[in-house]
């Protein structure tokens, strides 16, 4: 985790509240870490951090929507901003389809 503190604060982003959300929470099975973060401001952040050798491609783009899904449902409120942060390749359209879907990808 400090690690992904790290590369927030170099990115600039500073959080006041950071605490993990297991998958198993969310009922899902994938090898992801999700992090629900409240920033100083008081706004909610939820961070998706993925560690993986193949390509992200359109469909990841829609499996992660159905996680951020569950995780709204999950925690009974919508998050103002979402970060990816993966080690992969990205996709051309893969990066298209997150940036239409606001994601921040790191």
């Amino acid at each position: 985790m400090r690690a992904l503190i790290d590369q927030l604060q170099a990115k600039g982003k500073i959080y006041k509240r950071l605490e993990e959300i297991q998958p198993k929470e969310l009922k899902i099975r994938n090898k992801i870490r999700i992090f629900s973060a409240t920033d100083m401001n008081g706004y909610y952040t939820t961070i998706f951090m993925v560690s993986q050798k193949s390509r992200l491609l359109m469909k990841d783009v829609l499996k992660f929507e159905e996680i951020y899904q569950k995780l709204v449902t999950y925690s009974g409120h919508n998050y103002k901003y979402k970060i990816l942060t993966i080690d992969a390749p990205l996709c051309s359209k893969a990066k298209k389809a997150f940036g239409e879907a606001k994601w921040k990808i790191i």
